[in-house]
């Protein structure tokens, strides 16, 4: 039953699309679940904060050593000799394995080592009790990049196999750890059980992918000779990546060390509406770019540039109608969206009114965030991965940038700062506002690098229908004018009807203000001549 249903190949990019958003989906259900039982045991305070922070150093090993990897080089070079000779590509992928497996374990001990010195760069608010109880949560998370490294590897050669699904369950096994680690570690270990289902989430993640991959023909071999010219391939494509990601990890541990010396929960407070923020992007910004990655890589080693061009542009129309939508309902909704998930328990309402205007500033960032993502797949299906890097090293620069100066301005009295808080409706906890130049500087950084992105790939026309993306941004815009307009209307119509003050009067309003401005959307968008067929096919 098992590889009835995980081994079975998704054969065009929409396919294996629908496959990783519905999983996506199941995935970002039980990671509304997590954030909402963290919420509500914990509140914003000091103990969500030690536990983001304790997330930073680990996640910047994972990201930055087997992302890179996996995005840059292992599908585009695994799928290259796998055109040649299964043999050679099981040979590769062994060698490959072996290399992370060791640098991975290697990095990871001497970061524990020297943890306390390093610690200091990501929380400098911290001291004491506090300090000490994130160090020892980040001592434990180690154990979770070198499985979570280990996994996602091997999810890079299932998907060159076109074995979508099983990859895509595997982060809904991650979520459920972590979900386990709260209701059943925690009240055993105390906080330190949160970081002990995070490793036992990595660990699952590595066990529903292990099956298929053996199904498709690897056989372990131990072997640290890394002179096969496939390694020395990998590593020059994934350094640039490297860099590139390293940009924007970087970007979250200074988010954090700020975020540290400002009011206990402001850390939490940016996690959780950054969480809230990725469900988009991650249910269609990640669910698009990965599945066309190996196809587009596909294309380009076969010759067929019109071929990608077109999947290039048609995965952007796509994109850009959905994503639009989703960026102005989350605005007009945001703090109806904070208070059904995660208004519960010791969530006080102070808590739910800074998340949600994080949320809101976030949600001006998503459309871009979600192109990045698209074009730096395009950039490294054609085996550039320098552009992305410089792209993602410039924007980390400027968030920096923005990051001191947009916590400065809201920490004094301004009129900037007062035009803000009003127009996000958190009057009255001005002395807590400070946290909203966090995610403002990350979303201005975000769309900065999508235009820089967009820019770079003009000059590479041949894999891009700019035209055709002018045209449809158009139509879509002014659709979603029409969905602003009655979402908002029916909003402020809900308040009436509906008892606000309760889970269920909340949760209606949302739903009929949503509802209101979708029909509006797909009415205006047919009369523009917007199929709907095409873009949900």
């Amino acid at each position: 039953m098992y590889r009835r249903i995980f081994d079975s190949q998704s054969n065009t990019i929409v396919r294996a699309a629908w496959i990783l958003s519905g999983a996506s989906f199941v995935s970002a259900v039980f990671g509304l679940l997590r954030d909402r039982l963290l919420a509500g045991k914990f509140g914003a305070g000091d103990d969500l904060d030690i536990y983001y922070a304790a997330f930073r150093i680990p996640d910047f090993v994972s990201m930055v050593l087997v992302m890179g990897a996996i995005s840059a080089a292992i599908i585009p070079i695994f799928s290259s000799y796998l055109t040649k000779s299964q043999k050679e590509a099981w040979e590769y992928f062994s060698k490959i394995l072996n290399l992370f497996l060791f640098f991975l374990i290697l990095i990871s001990i001497i970061l524990i080592i020297f943890l306390p010195k390093l610690f200091f760069l990501v929380a400098p608010g911290f001291s004491g009790e506090k300090r000490e109880t994130a160090m020892l949560l980040t001592r434990i998370m180690f154990l979770s990049p070198i499985l979570l490294g280990i996994s996602n590897v091997i999810s890079g050669a299932l998907r060159v196999f076109r074995r979508f699904l099983v990859t895509s369950v595997a982060p809904i096994m991650y979520n459920l750890g972590i979900i386990f680690g709260i209701i059943f570690f925690v009240p055993r270990f105390g906080l330190a059980g949160l970081a002990w289902g995070v490793v036992f989430g990595a660990f699952l993640h590595l066990l529903i992918q292990l099956p298929i991959l053996f199904k498709l023909g690897f056989k372990p071999k131990l072997d640290l000779n890394f002179s096969h010219p496939g390694i020395w391939e990998t590593v020059k494509l994934t350094i640039p990546r490297a860099i590139g990601l390293a940009a924007g990890q970087i970007n979250l541990i200074i988010v954090t060390a700020v975020g540290s010396t400002l009011s206990a929960g402001s850390i939490a407070v940016f996690n959780l509406s950054n969480n809230l923020e990725r469900l988009p992007i991650n249910l269609i910004g990640v669910t698009f770019s990965s599945a066309a990655f190996p196809f587009l890589a596909s294309y380009f080693s076969q010759g067929r540039n019109d071929k990608l061009k077109q999947e290039t542009s048609l995965i952007s129309e796509k994109m850009l109608f959905l994503m639009v939508p989703a960026s102005l309902l989350i605005f007009i909704l945001r703090a109806q969206i904070v208070r059904i998930i995660l208004g519960t328990g010791k969530f006080a309402w102070v808590d739910t009114r800074l998340t949600a205007a994080c949320l809101g500033v976030f949600s001006f960032g998503i459309l871009a965030y979600s192109f990045v993502l698209l074009l730096s797949k395009i950039f490294y299906a054609i085996h550039d991965t320098k552009t992305p890097a410089l792209a993602s090293l410039v924007s980390m620069v400027v968030n920096i940038i923005f990051v001191f100066l947009f916590v400065w301005i809201f920490s004094l009295n301004n009129f900037f700062q007062q035009a803000i808080i009003n127009f996000l409706d958190i009057q009255g906890i001005k002395e807590s506002a400070a946290v909203i130049g966090l995610p403002m500087a990350i979303s201005l950084s975000g769309i900065f690098q999508f235009l820089l992105l967009l820019a770079f790939l003009k000059n590479k026309g041949e894999f891009f229908d700019f035209a055709s993306l002018r045209r449809c941004f158009l139509k879509v815009f002014l659709a979603s004018a029409f969905l602003a307009v009655f979402s908002f209307l029916f909003l402020r119509f809900g308040a009436l009807v509906f008892d606000t003050k309760r889970f269920l009067g909340i949760f209606f309003q949302a739903v009929v203000s949503a509802s209101a401005g979708i029909t509006a959307y797909i009415l205006v968008s047919r009369k523009l001549g917007l199929s709907i067929k095409k873009f949900l096919k």
